[in-house]
């Protein structure tokens, strides 16, 4: 999954970012609602975490903005706001949950998980085509009932192409999604991963296709 995290406290950023990315995530940083605002128009995310006291202004106004262009990615508010009436006011200005600081990043990561399962309309992680079955929130992938040990970048790129068998990934969109917005590395490093990725599924009914000057696409069968 890639996450922005718009929050201005580097430090629990930093924190963030180090949890998130040690479960296999990608999170790009914002620290202000401008940037915030650049990185949204460039890039997909799966779930925006969103702190509300900002330096350029207040977070809420991020969410207005992010509701009106009928964006439907999942926002989760950092708040130090305890207040009921507070909670009840980002909830109806579109946040999908919050979290009060201080936060226990365990909580946090629940919550995330929580948020997305809701967005997929499933309770159910587990993805199962023919003899493959994929848990994304466990990280784990099995054939044939064998588990198949993968790194989290190739975890993440079989999550993209698994939840839409059939569909036609384009090079840039993988490396987006893949990759933060910081990290020094060119688009060919999806196919060194696409390479690893096939050998992992040999044994599987599952089949990752290149398409010249399209991209890749996961083929069930």
């Amino acid at each position: 999954m890639k996450f922005l995290l718009v929050e201005d406290n580097i430090e629990l950023a930093n924190a963030i970012s180090s949890r998130m990315q040690f479960d296999g995530h990608v999170v790009d940083h914002a620290e202000r609602i401008k940037d915030a605002l650049a990185f949204q128009d460039t890039g997909e995310y799966d779930l925006i975490l969103l702190d509300i006291m900002l330096p350029d202004g207040d977070g809420r106004s991020f969410l207005k903005q992010h509701r009106a262009g009928k964006k439907d990615t999942p926002v989760i508010v950092l708040t130090a706001r305890s207040q009921v009436s507070d909670r009840i006011s980002m909830l109806d200005l579109g946040a999908d949950d919050y979290v009060t600081k201080p936060f226990d990043h365990e909580e946090l990561q629940a919550r995330c998980r929580a948020v997305l399962r809701r967005k997929s309309g499933t309770a159910q992680t587990i993805i199962r085509l023919g003899n493959v079955a994929f848990d994304p929130v466990a990280g784990s992938l099995t054939i044939d009932d064998a588990l198949i040990n993968l790194r989290n970048r190739e975890l993440r790129l079989l999550e993209l192409l698994i939840n839409a068998p059939g569909q036609v990934f384009p090079k840039h969109k993988l490396f987006d999604r893949l990759f933060a917005y910081d990290e020094d590395v060119s688009e060919n490093a999806i196919e060194v991963y696409i390479g690893r990725l096939r050998k992992h599924l040999e044994s599987s009914d599952l089949n990752i296709t290149t398409l010249r000057g399209l991209g890749y696409r996961l083929d069930h069968g």
